[in-house]
């Protein structure tokens, strides 16, 4: 299939609902945060196991109204606790550049080991450009590990993965103020709390500057580079 190429804005999620066919799969959900897209997809008829190393997320997820059909577990990308071939769906959701940059390979090794034969494997990246991406850079530059995400996916072949689509998506990110942003950086990495107080009044400045009016918040576009790849049937 041929790259889509860049489509109009469209929420993330909804590019992957629109793209995976959830109902009756086993699904694992690395770096599966809060729950909250392991839920939704349950609630598309899957069976996920969410996959969560953070304590802080672990707790969060535990804490939600159960759905039928998600569960949450401690575990890494790099160690996935999942037989051979016992899964459908693969997705990192934005969570491959959160692996250790010396363990995104034998990540992507452990996807593909879990996964069935003509399995898939969806992954979403955010992409080191944008709107959202300049706002909080100053307290979260993630560059240099988005990039070596990237260049982990490139070398998939050898692990019996083939990349069969690739396109950039623009996720629209709407906040009504700086304590929504705050809330968002912080819950993936609480050790950001004390850069964003030293750095309270220029991220004031570069929200209203770089964000879209709406109403009584902001509209950011996030450029998010979504790949689907395929475990083949064999591997010689």
């Amino acid at each position: 299939m041929p790259p889509r190429g860049t489509q109009a804005p469209q929420r993330n999620v909804d590019v992957l609902l629109g793209t995976l066919t959830l109902s009756g799969k086993r699904v694992l959900d690395v770096g599966c945060g809060d729950g909250a897209l392991a839920r939704l997809m349950a609630g598309h008829g899957a069976q996920v196991t969410g996959i969560e190393c953070s304590p802080r997320q672990l707790a969060k997820a535990h804490a939600a109204p159960p759905a039928e059909g998600a569960t949450v577990v401690e575990g890494v990308a790099q160690a996935l606790p999942a037989a051979d071939g016992s899964v459908d769906v693969v997705v990192f959701f934005n969570s491959l550049h959160h692996v250790p940059a010396e363990f995104m390979d034998k990540a992507l090794a452990e996807a593909a080991r879990a996964l069935v034969p003509g399995g898939v494997l969806f992954v979403s990246e955010p992409l080191a450009e944008g709107d959202f991406f300049q706002l909080v850079r100053s307290v979260d530059d993630e560059t240099d590990v988005r990039a070596k995400a990237y260049a982990a996916l490139q070398a998939v072949e050898r692990h019996g993965l083939r990349m069969e689509e690739e396109f950039v998506n623009l996720h629209p990110m709407r906040f009504d103020g700086l304590d929504g942003v705050r809330e968002r950086i912080v819950s993936a990495n609480a050790e950001r709390e004390r850069l964003f107080a030293e750095k309270e009044g220029e991220l004031t400045v570069a929200f209203l500057h770089l964000g879209v009016a709406d109403g009584t918040g902001r509209l950011f576009l996030q450029p998010t580079r979504i790949n689907i790849l395929r475990k083949l049937e064999s591997v010689k």
